[in-house]
C-alpha cells in the first residue's frame, strides 16, 4: 500500500521546502503579475520608511558601518514610515482529505499527502495572488487597501501630492479625443522626473472602453484595427486597441473580499493610464515572515509551513504575505474617466 511520507520527521516538509514549493506555484488571475509591472523587492524590517521628494516616493537607502548617512528634507511631512501589511491564511489537512487519494506517481510510490498538499498549496498560492493583484492596482492609483476593502494608506494624501486626472468626456461628439490622449501622455512624461518608459498602457473599464470605441472620432480607427491589424477572427479585440500612442485594454476583473462583498478592479467607467517599461517606478516590498527563524532575512512574496497537532487529528498549514505595493511616481499613472 501507499506510504504517506511523515512531514515532520527529518524526511518530511521544512519551512524552506514549503515555500520553494509555494513560491514556484503559478500565479493565477493576475494581468499585473503577468506584465512583471512590480517588481519584487524583500526587505529585512517590519515597517519601511519612505520619503517623497519632486513627487518621487523612494525608500531610505541602507548605508555601511560608519558610513554617512542619508540626509532628510528639512520638511518633515516629507517622511513616513509605513508598516507593511501582514497577510496570513490558514488551511487544514485532515484524514479525510487524505482517505482514497491516489498521488501522481505509480501506485507502489504514491503519495497522497504530497497530493492533497500541493492541491492546498495551489488554492492558498491563488488567493494570495488574487490579494497581491487587487492591491497593486490599487497602488497604481496611490492607494493601499487590505483584502477586506480598507483603505491602509493614500499616498496622495500622506505626502500632500494630488492625483492627475484626463476627463475625455466621450458623451460629446465634439471631442477632441486625440487631443486628449496627447494630454495623457504629456502628463505621463512630466512625472517620469528621470525614469525611463517604452510606451504608455490604459487599463481600463467594459463602460469605459465601450464609449471609447464608439465615439464619432475613435470609430473609424478602431474598424480598420479590429478589420487588419488584430485578426478579428482568431481575437478577441476588445481586449486592447492602440490609438495615439497609448494602448487601451478593457480590464473586467472583479474580486471577492474578505467581507464577501464584490468590487471590480477598474472603476466603471474609469481608466488608469501609466508607463510600461520603467526600471523603479512600480516596487512591491516584502517582509520576512512572522517567525523566529526569519528574524532580519530578506523578505520572499509567500511563506509556508505545516504543523501536527497533538493529537494527530490533522495536519495545520499555514502561509503568511507581508508585502506593500508602493507607486514611486504617483502622479505618473493617470486616472481617465469620462463625465458624461
Amino acid at each position: 500500500m501507499p506510504v504517506i511520507i511523515n512531514p515532520f520527521d527529518a524526511s518530511g516538509y521544512t519551512l524552506a521546502e514549503m515555500t520553494q514549493a509555494i513560491n514556484i506555484l503559478p500565479n493565477v488571475y493576475t494581468r499585473l503579475g503577468e506584465m512583471g509591472l512590480f517588481r519584487f523587492e524583500g526587505v529585512t524590517q517590519r515597517s519601511v520608511i519612505i520619503e517623497q521628494a519632486e513627487g518621487v516616493l523612494n525608500l531610505l537607502p541602507t548605508v555601511p558601518l560608519g558610513g554617512p548617512a542619508t540626509v532628510a528634507n528639512r520638511d518633515t511631512r516629507s517622511m513616513r514610515s509605513f508598516t507593511v501589511p501582514w497577510i496570513p491564511h490558514d488551511d487544514v489537512i485532515t484524514p479525510q482529505d487524505i482517505q482514497g487519494v491516489r498521488g501522481f506517481a505509480v501506485a507502489d510510490a504514491a503519495d497522497p499527502l504530497a497530493t492533497t498538499m500541493e492541491r492546498k498549496l495551489t488554492r492558498m498560492r491563488v488567493k494570495h495572488a488574487q490579494t497581491r493583484e487587487y492591491m497593486e492596482v490599487n497602488a497604481l492609483r496611490g492607494i493601499v487597501k487590505d483584502g477586506a476593502g480598507v483603505t491602509l494608506y493614500n499616498y496622495f494624501t500622506e505626502f500632500g501630492l494630488a492625483q492627475l486626472q484626463v476627463d475625455f468626456t466621450l458623451g460629446t461628439a465634439a471631442t477632441n479625443v486625440q487631443g486628449k490622449v496627447r494630454d495623457v501622455l504629456r502628463k505621463v512624461e512630466t512625472e517620469l522626473k528621470g525614469e525611463t518608459m517604452t510606451g504608455v498602457l490604459a487599463l481600463v473599464s467594459p463602460e469605459y472602453f465601450d464609449k471609447l470605441i464608439s465615439h464619432v472620432k475613435v470609430e473609424e480607427a478602431y474598424k480598420y484595427y479590429s478589420s487588419t491589424g488584430a485578426q478579428p477572427l482568431r481575437e478577441d479585440t476588445r481586449r486592447r486597441f492602440p490609438f495615439a500612442g497609448i494602448i487601451f485594454e478593457e480590464y473586467n476583473a472583479t474580486v471577492t473580499l474578505a467581507t464577501g462583498a464584490t468590487e471590480t478592479l477598474i472603476p466603471a467607467g474609469e481608466g488608469i493610464a501609466f508607463a510600461l517599461g520603467t526600471l523603479d517606478t512600480f516596487v512591491t516590498y516584502g517582509a520576512p515572515a512572522n517567525l523566529i527563524k526569519t528574524v532580519n532575512t530578506v523578505g520572499l512574496p509567500i511563506y509556508a509551513r505545516q504543523i501536527a497537532r497533538p493529537d494527530g487529528s490533522a495536519i495545520e498549514v499555514k502561509t503568511e504575505a507581508s508585502v506593500l505595493p508602493v507607486n514611486k511616481r504617483p502622479r505618473m499613472a493617470v486616472r481617465i474617466f469620462s463625465s458624461n
